[in-house]
């Protein structure tokens, strides 16, 4: 049996009708397309953002510390899921289609599955929140594709607005809760591999300083050859 939360307010059941009606006013390329944005798109996305922050990163001055940001990101979307189990269980939301056939479904295999909290929400708000910490940019870009997810939950018919809201929620919680602790590990533990064989990891190598460092040798060299040459016997300047 489902808890009293099942039981959606005429503004949740009627925001997901609002949008989930654009769905069946499309035409059906356009359905199949954001059902895979909606599923898999998105998270790709996502993926690609963290690659980028990741090569960033690595140029920065403080990049040991940079990289423990990013290191969180995953880290993140992990515990907020594990968080989720629990809050599924007790909530037992059903998907919103159980309860009112009149939805259009354009994704397969949610039936039995919980509607509360959204997993997809859940997942792309981590990876905002934290991406934001670490890279503000590409934290605004997270933070837009986050709030696409949302919809598109809603237009294939698959969650209620407040499921998207909550999977926001539980994300933030505990991106922002936890960050310090999980920074108090990650930083040293990014500053020790940094001193290891995996460093370009870490930090990204100088180009060329190798061989800048000997041409600076080599100039100063030169320099110092040339005043010796043109330096004056001790016995002319004694004259």
């Amino acid at each position: 049996m489902s808890t009293p939360l099942a039981d959606t307010t005429n503004p949740d059941l009627g925001l997901l009708y609002a949008v989930n009606g654009l769905a069946k006013h499309s035409p059906h390329w356009l359905d199949h397309l954001v059902s895979w944005i909606g599923e898999y798109g998105i998270l790709i996305g996502l993926a690609m953002l963290g690659l980028v922050g990741w090569l960033q990163a690595r140029r920065r001055p403080d990049a040991p510390v940079a990289i423990a940001g990013l290191l969180w990101v995953p880290l993140s979307v992990a515990v907020a899921e594990l968080a989720n189990l629990p809050i599924a269980a007790i909530v037992d939301r059903p998907r919103p289609f159980v309860d009112h056939p009149g939805l259009l479904v354009l994704v397969d295999g949610k039936a039995g599955t919980h509607s509360f909290v959204s997993d997809h929400s859940t997942m792309t708000m981590a990876v905002a929140v934290s991406l934001f910490l670490v890279n503000r940019r590409l934290g605004w870009i997270a933070g837009g594709l986050a709030l696409l997810q949302g919809f598109c939950r809603m237009f294939m018919g698959v969650h209620y607005p407040t499921d998207v809201i909550g999977g926001y929620a539980l994300a933030v919680a505990v991106v922002l809760l936890l960050a310090p602790i999980a920074m108090a590990v990650l930083v040293p533990f990014c500053h020790a591999l940094s001193r290891t064989a995996v460093a370009p990891l870490i930090r990204a190598p100088e180009r060329g300083g190798a061989a800048r460092a000997a041409a600076q040798r080599g100039r100063r060299r030169g320099r110092g050859a040339v005043r010796s040459e043109e330096q004056p016997p001790e016995s002319d300047l004694a004259a």
